[in-house]
């Protein structure tokens, strides 16, 4: 029998078996997909889940593989500086191939405890003991099920039935560029604004550069991804065209910005949700992945605390909606008024990044950015 099944084989589903394992519970991870692919675009690792890594003892297997960013800018379209804010080092604030932090998360845990081609059908708990039925074979029985599936969550849609997540309005493309333009500043992540559009751009280490792009569009199907992102960004800041011509276009994602509101109900009896499966976030903070290593580590740490009971699971969900919705809610926030298109909306929205002072900067990214998790109040 599994002790703690986990159902999802992503960044919060690792991260969560590995945080148990360290203190001392046996999981399973549970993946639909056949195979953990090298697939994604960057996936930026900001402090508060670095912080998180270094308590795994991974912090310095992912500083070798990832981009060290020390400041963020804010220019315009043509190039020209609105804003500049430096980062912390300790911890430091990075950006990796997604792929690079799925494999290091996976070759930590041992290969017995992650099993894939799992596509989970139902679950329900018989007394104290919760039963997972999967598409390939026969159901398993554990002490708790974590649901860390991911945005279209099948355990979320068994307990909540909630329908689908919400539609944000604009379409965000991801790649990575095997080369670094010149003209880019070093250990740098700079954000662009336009007209509907912004495009991201940050080092993700091995000479590689990550990059994303945002614009208000209906129809992210109807796309041949690099001509379309070529037509939308021309002119711009010589580094953004670059950088799309570079990426091969096989691997650019598309994907549309969702979330969805804030839902008290994370779990019933002896499971819960995690990640993006209970509290999905629009990309603009860069916090999906991180908020699930912090939901891994709340869990973790509720389990040290209560031992593998239904009290860890309801503590852990208390501890975690606070801020999950509050980051969620900023993201959204964020990220609407980064879509803007009114010509004056678009000056207020340059004339307050140009004013804000970096001190005032620096404690507003705080509360996202330099939270810690391996510390919270367990109450």
């Amino acid at each position: 029998m599994v002790q703690v099944a986990i159902v999802g084989g992503g960044i919060g589903g690792l991260t969560t078996a590995l945080a148990l394992k360290q203190s001392g519970f046996d999981s399973e991870v549970f993946e639909q997909a056949p195979a953990l692919h090298d697939v994604g675009a960057a996936i930026a690792v900001w402090p508060n889940a670095m912080r998180i890594l270094d308590r795994l003892n991974l912090a310095d297997q992912v500083l070798a593989k990832a981009g060290v960013m020390r400041e963020i800018r804010w220019v315009d379209q043509n190039g020209w500086l609105i804003n500049r804010v430096s980062l912390s080092e300790q911890p430091p604030a990075v950006a990796l191939h997604r792929a690079d932090l799925q494999h290091i998360l996976a070759h930590s845990l041992p290969p017995s405890a992650i099993h894939l081609g799992n596509t989970l059908v139902n679950y329900s708990q018989q007394h104290n003991k919760m039963i997972a039925s999967f598409a390939n074979g026969s159901p398993i029985e554990a002490d708790l099920l974590i649901g860390a599936d991911g945005l279209h969550s099948h355990v979320r849609e068994q307990l909540l039935n909630d329908g689908d997540p919400v539609y944000r309005g604009y379409i965000v493309w991801r790649g990575i560029s095997p080369t670094t333009p010149a003209t880019l500043a070093p250990d740098t992540a700079i954000e662009i604004h336009g007209r509907g559009k912004r495009f991201g751009i940050g080092p993700v280490g091995l000479g590689r550069t990550g990059w994303w792009a945002s614009a208000n569009d209906p129809d992210p199907a109807a796309v041949d991804t690099q001509h379309k992102l070529l037509c939308l960004f021309h002119g711009w800041y010589p580094p953004v065209v670059d950088l799309i011509e570079a990426t091969p276009q096989s691997s650019i994602l598309t994907t549309r910005a969702f979330d969805r509101p804030a839902n008290t109900s994370w779990g019933a009896g002896r499971m819960t949700l995690l990640g993006d499966a209970i509290h999905p976030t629009t990309p603009n903070l860069g916090q999906g992945g991180c908020l699930a290593m912090e939901d891994a580590i709340v869990l973790a740490r509720c389990f040290e605390r209560f031992g593998a009971v239904e009290e860890a699971l309801r503590t852990y969900e208390r501890c975690q909606y606070k801020r999950t919705k509050a980051i969620s809610s900023y993201s959204r926030l964020y990220g609407s008024i980064g879509q803007w298109e009114n010509v004056w909306a678009r000056g207020l929205r340059k004339a307050a990044l140009a004013l804000t002072p970096e001190s005032l900067a620096h404690r507003l990214m705080d509360i996202v950015l330099n939270y810690d998790a391996t510390r919270v109040a367990l109450s």
